[in-house]
């Protein structure tokens, strides 16, 4: 399931691109540039600036439902997860103390001082 995801995802991700490529700015050919209503075009002079403005606008969506979906499943475990899950994030284990103590030497008595 992830990697049909991921696929699609990439394949949306190339076609995104490529509509947004496509599309002119405003007036930017040259009968724009003295008023001319874009006969040049193929779709007429509204028609291809809607019809890829759709394509964009479903294309993102789908981007974005796509991207939601794969980090909502590489989070959840349920994807391959992420390269930093290879990293061992467990310290490691304390030396075990011995059972009994050493035994304790009783500290020296103070020197007391000579009597006079």
């Amino acid at each position: 399931m992830v990697i049909l995801l991921t696929i699609l995802h990439v394949i949306v991700a190339v076609f995104l691109i490529l509509v947004v490529l496509l599309q002119t700015g405003k007036r930017a050919d040259l009968a724009g540039a003295f008023g001319g209503g874009g006969s040049q075009t193929a779709f007429g002079a509204r028609g291809a600036a809607t019809l890829l403005s759709r394509l964009t606008a479903w294309s993102a969506g789908i981007f974005m439902a796509t991207s939601l979906v794969l980090s909502l499943m590489a989070s959840s475990g349920g994807g391959r997860g992420s390269v930093l899950d290879a990293i061992p994030t467990e310290a490691p284990a304390p030396s075990q103390a011995p059972a009994t103590p050493p035994p304790t030497t009783p500290p020296p008595a103070p020197a007391t001082p000579p009597a006079k």
